[in-house]
């Protein structure tokens, strides 16, 4: 079994890589050639959290497990295993498989969803996940122009700093988060916050919203009247989401569950005609992540990581 570190996914994951691997992804589960079982979590009394989640898709199968607590953080590890006989192909650290994955799966949404010339991103949260939001985004639109808020003022600075030199692209930081997403083309919310962190009347028609930092059914980065307000909402499993987006389960009653604007990404991605972007209308994608992602960006790490000889194998009874 080959044990690949954070290290190796960095350098075998490329952005727009991912982007594709994640348009495959929905496309095959679409026509029902993968399964996705949603995250379950065990809550200690420590206030650690195991969260685990499974998938296949084709060649493989396997599960991300992830422990979490206030103390020490996230740590992130996938299994990866072989579909025809159930062998042990991999154990990966996937801390950035995460980032990479979420970030690309924001921008597949981005490249359906967004105006076509979309030049501004307002971006709510400069931690972890922020990076390769922006990273994916500037992938899929012409983005010219990057204004970040979050809570800290020394972390948003170091953050526009680093991504402007990262990224050849003015990226500002600003003073409130009303300033971040005002006349901005695509927004996204990338924070571990409990309540709203924009207004309803901040965003404008026409702009792409991509929400992705909350996956508790008692947290919400999007207040309710902006989901009500939006003309399409996006997810990547409705099953996953009535389990924990709070965005959505503290804004809709079981009718708003049934509305035909809230629909899945896999169903966006296999549609033959885009639906025309419309300058009054506001789009949400709210994002969760699934095992899936994990699978086919884990098999894409493994087929490369033995093509280039990266990698240690460990021993397994």
């Amino acid at each position: 079994m080959l044990y690949l570190t954070e290290s190796d996914v960095r350098a075998l994951l490329p952005m727009c890589q991912a982007i594709d691997l994640m348009q495959a992804a929905f496309e095959r589960l679409a026509r029902g050639e993968a399964i996705n079982q949603p995250r379950r979590r065990l809550i200690l009394p420590t206030g650690s959290v195991l969260h685990y989640m499974a998938a296949s898709d084709g060649n493989y199968f396997g599960a991300k497990v992830y422990s979490a607590n206030k103390l020490s953080g996230a740590h992130f590890l996938f299994l990866l295993y072989r579909a025809s006989d159930g062998s042990p192909l991999a154990l990966i650290e996937a801390n950035h498989l995460g980032q990479i994955r979420t970030g690309a799966v924001s921008g597949l949404a981005t490249n359906y969803m967004a105006r076509p010339d979309a030049a501004t991103l307002g971006l709510i949260g400069s931690g972890f996940q922020a990076r390769s939001q922006m990273e994916a985004m500037l992938a899929v639109r012409p983005i010219r122009q990057v204004k970040v808020w979050s809570r800290d003022p020394a972390k948003r600075s170091s953050f526009a700093a680093e991504c402007s030199s990262a990224f050849s692209i003015t990226v500002s930081a600003v003073e409130s988060a009303q300033e971040a997403v005002r006349d901005a083309h695509v927004v996204v919310t990338a924070t571990n916050a409990k309540d709203p962190v924009v207004d309803a009347d901040w965003i404008a028609g026409g702009t792409q919203i991509n929400a992705m930092g909350s996956n508790q059914a008692n947290r919400r980065e999007l207040p309710a009247e902006l989901i009500h307000r939006a003309a399409r909402i996006v997810v990547d499993s409705i099953e996953q989401a009535r389990m924990e987006s709070g965005d959505l389960l503290l804004a809709l009653d079981e009718r708003g569950w049934k509305d035909p604007k809230l629909v899945e990404l896999k169903d966006v991605v296999t549609t033959p005609h885009r639906p025309e972007w419309r300058p009054d209308q506001i789009t949400i994608f709210k994002s969760n992540g699934l095992a899936l992602e994990d699978v086919i960006c884990s098999g894409y790490v493994y087929e490369r990581a033995i093509e280039t000889n990266r990698g240690f194998e460990v021993t397994h009874s």
